[in-house]
């Protein structure tokens, strides 16, 4: 049965082989890689120097410098001459990525002859010869045998007339101009040095990420935690980087273009060791924070790659419960509405004393805990930002099931034009069989005073206060105040 869909098999003749050849003759090509270190942005993209030898001419030449990453932005590109900086000059750079594959071979082979060769049930060969008339598309196959590639709209004119989607093999005369085996740099450099260069070639690339995750093994009594940090790398840059010196570079850098953001993959929960060496150096650079990698490492293509970057053990932690019915928006007085959940936060402090004091980079954290057999249980996560030395870090973890809080407004004075008076009653029970202490949050607009309270009232700032009470086990208490506002 014919098949309504081309599956492409190019072979190129000797006639195309030979005008790729010619085309090069004139170029020098770079050497292999003497050294390649990257850094890497949490803002996906990177910037990557690579180490390379050219032998050089005095006068022009005309240099290619091949496997850069396939989104590479040609715009960023650094070229340096270490061995003679000032005898080297940039005249002209081209960034060349019109690739020899399939698709683009066929579509830049319109109006070109093409021969199809059918292979019959019989055993005999058909050939179809003709004149491609359009560009055709690509779409992916799934069969019993896997995945293929196949072309369909071939329109192809022949000396019995128009042939819609031939199939078949497809040999072609000549292989279409302009096109290169992989993304490359072409430079003509003006050489006043001829001989050996060793030079250093800098260019930004997206698609290239990483980030932190963080895991949290809290003790049995929600005191202690031990903290393993992980490094994953994604590379989607189309760019394979091999015995790689590697920094990780941790802050907001401003870039003018929008940047994508897009990571995949998780951590293990592991237990943290504080014997382990971490393998990462940490340095303060400008103002961020520069991880660098001791040893070398292959960041290969397509490929997400994990690694500690720091373990802590036995950090102090508190275990806070937060009653904030209204939070993250405009607060209106004399509203009754907002959320019964008491939440459950955990917050540490970034210190030497607390076995950490470490930049933490922004990421993930993850926190689990063992149950009564000894079965580690995952019980919630939350994002952190970049956390410095000796600042506090809260990770709200989820709502508590055995508390609940409730808020209600009992009562209005409208005292004068701009004066008004609200009187509120906080409702919070614990249906735990120990104590616990619940802070409820309270927030305000404008000139506002408190003119009477059940409980202690703690002002955080013009527009939050807090009433931290103990509640007992299997128990109720109630928060009554009275707040004026101006």
């Amino acid at each position: 049965m014919k098949r309504s869909l081309l599956m492409i098999s190019l072979s190129f003749s000797l006639l195309a082989s030979a005008s790729l050849l010619s085309a090069n003759a004139a170029e020098t090509s770079t050497s292999e890689s003497q050294g390649v270190s990257i850094t890497i942005y949490n803002q996906n993209f990177g910037l990557i120097r690579d180490i390379r030898n050219i032998k050089m001419q005095e006068g022009i030449n005309q240099v290619r410098f091949e496997d850069v990453a396939g989104r590479i932005d040609p715009t960023s590109v650094s070229f340096q001459s270490l061995t003679a900086p000032n005898a080297v000059v940039v005249r002209e750079q081209n960034y060349q990525y019109d690739l020899m594959d399939q698709n683009t071979i066929l579509s830049k082979s319109i109006g070109k002859q093409l021969k199809f060769r059918q292979y019959l049930n019989s055993g005999n060969v058909a050939e179809i010869s003709g004149t491609l008339l359009n560009a055709p598309q690509s779409m992916v196959y799934d069969g019993s045998g896997g995945s293929s590639t196949h072309y369909s709209g071939i329109v192809l004119k022949t000396a019995d007339g128009v042939l819609l989607n031939p199939s078949g093999q497809v040999e072609i005369a000549e292989l279409p101009p302009g096109l290169v085996p992989k993304p490359s740099l072409l430079w003509k450099l003006e050489s006043s040095k001829a001989g050996d260069h060793k030079t250093e070639i800098a260019y930004q690339t997206s698609g290239i990420n990483w980030k932190c995750d963080y895991v949290a093994l809290v003790g049995k009594d929600d005191d202690i935690a031990d903290l393993t940090s992980w490094v994953t790398i994604d590379n989607k840059s189309g760019g394979t980087y091999k015995n790689a010196a590697l920094k990780l570079l941790a802050g907001d850098v401003h870039k003018v273009q929008p940047q994508r953001y897009g990571m995949a993959g998780g951590v293990m929960a592991m237990k943290a060791s504080r014997e382990a060496e971490p393998q990462f150096k940490e340095q303060s650079f400008a103002e961020y924070h520069l991880y660098t990698l001791q040893g070398k490492t292959d960041v290969k293509d397509n490929e997400t790659k994990q690694m500690s970057l720091f373990n802590a053990s036995a950090i102090p932690i508190k275990k806070l419960f937060i009653y904030e019915p209204e939070k993250g928006g405009y607060y209106y007085p004399g509203s009754n509405s907002g959320s019964k959940k008491v939440e459950v936060k955990f917050e540490l402090a970034n210190t030497e004393k607390n076995h950490l004091g470490i930049p933490m980079p922004k990421g993930k954290v993850r926190v689990y805990k063992k149950d009564q057999d000894d079965a580690l249980q995952f019980i919630g996560e939350d994002e952190i930002d970049h956390t410095p030395r000796d600042e506090k870090v809260r990770l709200y973890i989820g709502d508590a099931f055995d508390l609940v809080g409730e808020r209600k407004q009992t009562n209005y004075t409208r005292v004068s034009d701009r004066v008004s008076r609200y009187s509120y009653e906080i409702s919070l029970r614990n249906h735990k069989s120990t104590e616990v202490t619940i802070t409820a949050v309270e927030h305000s607009y404008g000139d506002w005073t408190i003119l009477n309270s059940s409980s202690t009232c703690n002002k955080k700032d013009s527009h939050t206060f807090e009433f931290p009470v103990k509640v007992p086990a299997n128990g109720e208490v109630k928060i009554s105040y009275e707040i004026e506002i101006k």
